[in-house]
């Protein structure tokens, strides 16, 4: 038998539930003086202090052969064929205690605007909500070839100096405008997306094009799988334009090609990690776009680039197709210049998928009747909300209440948890020790698997008993503002909407909406009556500000 290496030493007793970084070092030592395949008592008892434990001699030679038995075990798991897209076999839901839904997917419907008429400027038609832009099209006042056209000539413009696209399906784009024209023409509209231009996250995988997942390691990886989401974004006649850029393997706005520039201010990223997706909305140069987040990945920058985005309730919408980062926290979303746009991608995207085992049906209204007067809407207590915008809600007619939310352990709980689940899905990788290409996760990868089992079932424990807090805060309210709650959101799987509400300098500034698990309707309903109210999302950022800084900035083909 090969000597044991190092790592696989200290795989073995990771996966055994005592391994952190202190310990790989003394166990590594003495594997590496012993050379041997055999892991001693005295291994063991080298590392107790670590494991937090003390045992007696026999418990320790007991140990020491279990250890030695599961590195044989380990090793031929390694050997196994894992592809990044098969999950665990567990499922996270935000809900447990509710009863499955027999209500279908709901019932929505693009509000009636009468004689809507071209904008006069090609810049406005850009800029447009996609409410106006579908009825536009349905209206057949412009083609969707006309408006992907458009889209196309923005792109290839003001991409170079943003940086927020990886690839431009242009051949894709034409063909799919043409059959959505030609659908119109028959009397077969299908919907608010029929025809609208939209960009992909670039870890939402649509074959004949590259997913590179933003990372230097993938950047010529194509997947043959559909995204589920793409495919319901297909039926329902969108037209993808192009693939976003996102931080490398999903973590900040720096991906193999650059830095994805904030349209509002040229010099400043535009945080990540669905970076390219809320530059390129924000711009008017794709009707909408698709996000992703695990813990702050649509909020932020959608907030930083002055875009409406919304995180749906955990569960609501099929990540089948999209890179996994973490399988219990991550979701896909819409990202776009309204909260009513934001509505009409939510239906065309939600719902189970048999490929998702987290995904359910549950009903999305929109739009709905609510009267304000009834509804609590909860102040966090620690939340920055200015006195105009408390004033705005006022004078909607609801009921500000104030609200604590559990916070002791959620910071802690995410990054154990996430860092566990990145680094497995993700574990070839590290033990293939590769260090380039990934961005800002090697550490990650490498600290995760030394974070014991019993710690990240005990940390999923812990997470269940902060979903019951949270459902208790739920029961004094039907939303809250604010309350920098990335963390307990994430954790609990609960829907929130960003949205712009002023500016800080040349930066946008934001606001939260978070609302009841699977109640999107509501949420939205208060949120496009605050932005309807403020009209901040009705503002461009500079144009004349998009230029290239160096001419070896890369653009994509």
């Amino acid at each position: 038998m090969v000597s044991a290496s190092r790592r696989e030493l200290l795989a073995v007793v990771s996966a055994l539930g005592i391994g952190t970084g202190p310990f790989q070092r003394a166990l590594a030592a003495s594997a590496a003086q012993e050379k041997t395949d055999t892991v001693t008592a005295e291994m063991v008892q080298q590392a107790e202090w670590i494991a937090g434990i003390t045992l007696t001699d026999a418990e320790r030679r007991t140990v020491a052969a279990a250890l030695t038995n599961h590195r044989q075990r380990i090793a031929a798991l390694h050997k196994l064929e894992l592809d990044h897209a098969v999950p665990p076999a567990l499922a996270f839901h935000p809900a447990p205690w509710l009863a499955p839904s027999c209500n279908g997917r709901g019932k929505v419907e693009l509000a009636a605007a009468q004689n809507l008429q071209k904008p006069a400027s090609d810049d406005e038609l850009a800029f447009a909500p996609l409410t106006t832009l579908a009825e536009l099209i349905r209206t057949r006042k412009i083609s969707s070839t006309e408006l992907t056209k458009l889209y196309l000539a923005r792109l290839k413009k003001y991409n170079p100096a943003l940086l927020c696209a990886v690839t431009i399906t242009e051949e894709l784009a034409l063909q799919q405008a043409q059959a959505a024209d030609q659908a119109i023409a028959a009397g077969a509209y299908r919907g608010p997306l029929h025809g609208i231009p939209w960009a992909a996250k670039d870890l939402i995988a649509y074959p004949g094009y590259k997913t590179t997942w933003g990372a230097g390691h993938f950047k010529d990886q194509e997947l043959k799988v559909k995204a589920t989401v793409a495919q319901r974004l297909d039926d329902a006649g969108a037209v993808l334009l192009a693939k976003t850029t996102l931080g490398a393997l999903a973590w900040g706005d720096v991906w193999f090609g650059g830095m994805t520039r904030n349209p509002w201010n040229i010099q400043q990223g535009s945080s990540g990690s669905s970076a390219g997706t809320a530059s390129a909305v924000a711009a008017g140069l794709v009707g909408f776009g698709l996000g992703s987040e695990t813990h702050g990945s649509i909020i932020s920058p959608s907030s930083r680039c002055g875009v409406t985005g919304l995180r749906p309730t955990f569960g609501r919408v099929s990540r089948h197709g999209c890179m996994p980062l973490s399988w219990t926290l991550d979701k896909i979303g819409p990202m776009c210049r309204s909260v009513a746009d934001c509505a009409l991608v939510l239906a065309a995207i939600h719902g189970f998928d048999r490929h998702d085992a987290t995904t359910q049906d549950r009903p999305f209204h929109w739009p709905v009747k609510v009267n304000f007067k009834e509804l609590r809407v909860g102040v966090v207590e620690d939340a920055a909300i200015s006195a105009n915008d408390r004033q705005v809600l006022t004078d909607l007619g609801v009921r500000l209440v104030p609200i604590t939310l559990p916070r002791a352990t959620a910071n802690a709980l995410i990054g154990l948890i996430l860092d566990v689940e990145a680094a497995t899905a993700f574990d070839d990788i590290t033990r293939a020790g590769v260090k380039e290409g990934i961005g800002l996760w090697g550490p990650t990868f490498r600290r995760g698997r030394f974070i014991t089992a019993v710690d990240y079932l005990t940390a999923q424990r812990a997470r269940t008993q902060l979903m019951h807090k949270m459902a208790q805060v739920m029961e004094q309210v039907d939303m809250y503002v604010g309350g920098a709650d990335l963390a307990i959101t994430n954790l609990t799987g609960h829907p929130t909407i960003c949205l712009p509400n002023g500016f800080r300098g040349r930066t946008p500034t934001s606001l939260t909406f978070t609302g009841r698990l699977f109640d999107e309707s509501t949420l939205l309903t208060v949120a496009q009556a605050y932005q309807d109210a403020t009209g901040h999302h009705r503002k461009r950022p500079p144009q004349d500000t998009w230029i290239v800084e160096k001419k070896d900035d890369p653009q994509p083909r």
